[in-house]
């Protein structure tokens, strides 16, 4: 039986499952090859031999830009095995990103896909890297060696050392180094897999990329648990779900963009296919976080796709801070992110540092072992802290009675209009129910009487309708008891949110660039 107490490090884990579940499968790819427990450890073991000869030992730097991939797994498990420190980059990154990550996390060695998707990523990082960086390119395969000479692994035995350094995706300005250790990717892998409840009888989805901070968290949940996973370089609606029908998936998602997306998918397979019954019919599971889900949207995709919705909420600092489970109420779930997990200790603050009363929001601070060990830089560290040590979220929220965290905005997101503040969230959950909107986010723009106004950006529920106009949206917010502070001032329909980094998450940066005169 899985012992968390006994696991320091994230190749322990990976000994542990290997024995524990032999031959059985741990990934599903899309073109049909299955790898075992026991075959991932073996081949991360020869990589690990193969990046020793290179020069690759404990301590050593690696960046890595890859491809959601069992060899990208393998090959970041071999990082483990050798102790050395990881920083995964998502392949989206381009020059601007790259080149500052590989700079500030003084990067030693980069691997990359060399082409992909028809992108020179050799090119782009040998431009980028510095002297002495050499650069791998593992299309073709990683390196491998007998691992007969290996060191003995890493022994965990100072769990306050960092091994990996994620980068936050930020849109407006630099993005921030995050130190991690293994012991605090486990925790989070740990409150995820005690949250779902998933068993060796589960098959699980990897269609986010495993760059990302969910990647590990989400692989640890497998060697957790012992459930195998289907892993897709890329997200494509219709190929994935045909992949998941395949190998019979039970649990999916990845964020509320992956939600919607299967809603869509689903509906155009019944319309074209309408006695083929459910998209995926083994799919009892859709999960995920990294943005909110409306309501309206847990809704319509839970009868849809005949399946529970179970999300959460995380960030690269802390992967794992609170989660639904299969087990709570439909209330519970369309309307909180869930309980703080396992070991995640959840406090709201009032603007002077007190605690709020109970339902009383606030800025969520955590605490536990999942949290991040620190920023790369020192000052961004200091801010980030309260005096007795729980890191600051910037998220809005409240605890309820029954120990959900509801979730109200950002500190950043919010509309200061006539010196009042508005939850920029809070307004866009309202819009949403609107018949003729399908997706909205809603922005504050400058303006010089009050401040900043209220603007609402839609995408049309059917293009081919007449425009939704902004005295249509604010009746039907009035008759939804918005107050009239609330209104919004401005509207504006488009064809598609912009979106952007691994979660495609709405850039709103672009769109109050946009809209602001």
């Amino acid at each position: 039986m899985f012992d968390p107490a006994r696991i320091r490090t994230l190749w322990e884990l990976v000994e542990y499952r290997a024995r524990a579940s032999g031959g059985k499968p741990m990934f599903f790819d899309g073109d049909g090859r299955a790898a075992t427990f026991d075959g991932v450890r073996d081949e991360a073991l020869r990589v690990a031999a193969g990046l020793r000869e290179l020069g690759v030992g404990a301590g050593t730097r690696v960046a890595w830009q890859l491809p959601t991939r069992v060899g990208t797994v393998v090959a970041s498990l071999a990082l483990a095995r050798l102790g050395a420190v990881q920083t995964p980059v998502i392949p989206l990154h381009r020059e601007r990103e790259v080149g500052f990550i590989l700079a500030e996390s003084a990067a030693e060695f980069v691997l990359v896909p060399g082409v992909w998707r028809g992108f020179d990523h050799t090119a782009m990082v040998r431009k980028l890297a510095g002297d002495g960086v050499r650069v791998l390119p593992v299309g073709d395969g990683l390196p491998t060696a007998d691992p007969a000479g290996l060191p003995a692994a890493p022994s965990g035995g100072d769990n306050g050392a960092t091994t990996w350094i994620y980068y936050t995706s930020g849109t407006t300005s630099a993005p921030k180094g995050v130190e991690h250790t293994d012991a605090s990717l486990i925790a989070g892998g740990v409150g995820l897999a005690t949250a779902l409840g998933m068993s060796a009888d589960d098959i699980g989805s990897i269609a986010f990329p495993y760059a990302h901070i969910a990647g590990p968290d989400y692989v640890i949940a497998m060697l957790v648990s012992g459930f195998p996973a289907v892993i897709l370089d890329t997200f494509e609606p219709g190929r994935a779900a045909a992949v998941h029908r395949r190998h019979g998936v039970t649990m999916a998602g990845g964020s509320t963009a992956f939600y919607q997306a299967f809603l869509d998918e689903s509906r155009r397979y019944r319309q074209q296919l309408p006695h083929a019954g459910r998209l995926i019919p083994s799919l009892r599971l859709l999960s995920g976080g990294g943005a909110p889900m409306p309501p309206e949207l847990y809704a319509a995709a839970g009868r849809e796709l005949e399946c529970a919705i179970v999300h959460g909420y995380g960030m690269t600092e802390c992967p794992m801070i609170a989660m639904g489970t299969p087990y709570d109420s439909d209330e519970q779930l369309a309307r909180t992110v869930g309980r703080p997990v396992v070991g995640a200790r959840v406090r709201i603050i009032r603007p002077d540092g007190s605690g709020a009363g109970d339902g009383e929001s606030g800025e969520v601070t955590v605490e536990g072992p999942m949290l991040f060990r620190r920023y790369t830089d020192p000052a961004l560290t200091a801010e980030a802290f309260t005096a007795d040590g729980a890191f600051r979220t910037g998220d809005l929220g409240y605890l309820r009675p029954d120990g959900h965290l509801v979730l109200t905005g950002r500190l950043k997101d919010i509309i200061i209009r006539k010196g009042e503040n508005l939850s920029a969230q809070e307004i866009e959950e309202l819009v949403r129910t609107h018949p003729a909107v399908a997706e909205a986010a809603v922005i504050g723009l400058p303006d010089r009487e009050r401040g900043e106004r209220v603007c609402a950006v839609v995408t049309p529920a059917d293009p081919a309708a007449p425009p939704l106009t902004l005295d249509g949206l604010t009746a039907h917010l009035r008759a939804a008891g918005l107050m009239t502070q609330k209104l919004p001032e401005q509207l504006e329909t488009v064809g598609e949110l912009p979106r952007g980094g691994p979660l495609h998450k709405v850039l709103k940066s672009v769109l109050r660039e946009r809209y602001t005169e």
